[in-house]
């Protein structure tokens, strides 16, 4: 992997995911029902679940040279969770976060929110963007520590599988990294 996939902050190593991840991935936080309640994607049944996003980590990589990042605690090595860009054209992309449940409320998600926010600016995309469960209020204040600005709520407009298999609201948040 290129030196530049890897990126350090004061507390954190990330870096995109290999196959090796797979399991401390799937054991850490993709498979637990709380920390994937408000998440776009379903909460991993078996580490096959989590190989195939290893697979499509990779192949973002490989399209965009950007993609999804593992979190790790620099002091530690413990793997904390996931952040990265997911490019929709050569300007724009979205962002998040996922924090196993033993790392919330130290500040990690905006530690790494703001590395996405650099790394976004690094890539010259003029609009980065996360949407988010409009009940998830943590998530909003991390969002907004960084500087995005909310744009309002749309309604039905994605699913939230660990809740319900219909659209739900959500609140869209963007700012220029620029």
């Amino acid at each position: 992997m290129p030196s530049s996939s890897v990126i350090e902050t004061e507390r954190l190593l990330l870096r995109p995911p290999t196959p090796e991840d797979a399991e401390s991935i799937f054991e850490r936080y993709a498979s637990d029902a709380e920390v994937t309640r408000y998440l776009g994607w379903p909460r991993h049944t078996s580490v096959q679940d989590t190989r195939a996003f290893v697979g499509f980590s990779l192949a973002e990589w490989g399209r965009w040279g950007v993609g999804p990042l593992i979190a790790f605690d620099k002091a530690t090595g413990t793997l904390l969770g996931a952040s990265g860009l997911v490019m929709e054209t050569s300007d724009r992309a979205a962002t998040g976060y996922v924090l196993a449940r033993d790392a919330w409320g130290k500040g990690y998600a905006t530690e790494s929110l703001h590395a996405m926010i650099a790394l976004a600016a690094d890539f010259k995309v003029a609009r980065l963007y996360a949407l988010c469960h409009v009940d998830h209020r943590a998530s909003q204040r991390v969002l907004e520590k960084c500087g995005f600005q909310c744009e309002g709520v749309l309604p039905r407009h994605s699913v939230f599988p660990n809740l319900s298999p219909e659209p739900l609201d959500v609140l869209s948040y963007a700012r220029s990294p620029l």
